[in-house]
């Protein structure tokens, strides 16, 4: 007789005790046949679908980047892969919980972080695909079969949650990829202006540019704005582009 193996995602928080951000989904495998289970080695592929959920014009902005014009969402809004993860689950008969930890990222060259960051507030559509192998207990030894390929679990994470992990890990900030040749140029401007930080960095960028409004009070704690600095600009993107 084959197992009968039934998933269902029971909810998730942020992890505080982990190296890297990490979310911990919780999770209910069932076997609805009666036979016991010696262990499962289960794959678990993430994936979110956009088109599952609505968007303020705030979002749709900030959405602009990975989906084009709202005009267009209708043949751009497709399913996005955001992680896969393996899991061993123990034995059991009947049913048990789970936990399924999965690492995040804060980088915004990495799609699912850029969609997870657009959103303001509501919930995150997942759709869990499992796969995997089933060791089942028997009379005489152990059975294997594979977890069919059909079994999947829906999700809707809060995107609170999501930003409880990104607010435990990077309090208060945000992470940008750069070049190698323009951290190196943005390095050099910092030390010869003697900044103290890498935001007052941007900041005096920002002002040099014309874009002190952007800036804002944050922009004030400097006196970068003076005449000059638009030749550490060019200097800047010079090196950028190396």
């Amino acid at each position: 007789m084959s197992f009968q193996l039934t998933f269902e995602v029971l909810g998730a928080r942020a992890e505080p005790y982990a190296a890297v951000p990490t979310l911990t989904f919780a999770l209910r495998l069932a076997e609805t046949s009666g036979q016991a289970i010696h262990t499962v080695a289960l794959r678990c592929q993430i994936q979110i679908e956009p088109r599952r959920r609505p968007y303020s014009a705030a979002e749709e902005a900030r959405l602009l980047e990975l989906f084009g014009e709202p005009k267009r969402w209708g043949d751009t809004l497709k399913t996005l892969l955001w992680t896969q993860a393996p899991l061993m689950v123990p034995g059991f008969a009947g049913a048990t919980e789970v936990n399924l930890p999965i690492a995040c990222t804060y980088d915004f060259e990495v799609t699912a972080a850029k969609y997870f960051q657009a959103l303001d507030d509501g919930e995150i559509p997942l759709l869990f695909l499992f796969s995997g192998t089933v060791f089942g207990k028997n009379g005489s030894g152990i059975s294997v079969e594979p977890v069919p390929w059909e079994k999947e679990a829906s999700f809707r994470l809060p995107v609170r949650v999501w930003r409880e992990v990104m607010d435990l890990y990077f309090p208060g900030s945000a992470w940008v990829r750069l070049r190698r040749e323009s951290f190196d140029a943005l390095h050099r401007f910092k030390a010869r202006r003697a900044l103290p930080t890498w935001d007052d960095a941007v900041e005096a960028l920002l002002m040099a540019a014309g874009e002190a409004g952007e800036v804002g009070e944050a922009g004030e704690a400097g006196e970068v704005g003076e005449a000059g600095e638009a030749g550490e600009v060019g200097e800047a993107a010079e090196g950028g582009d190396a």
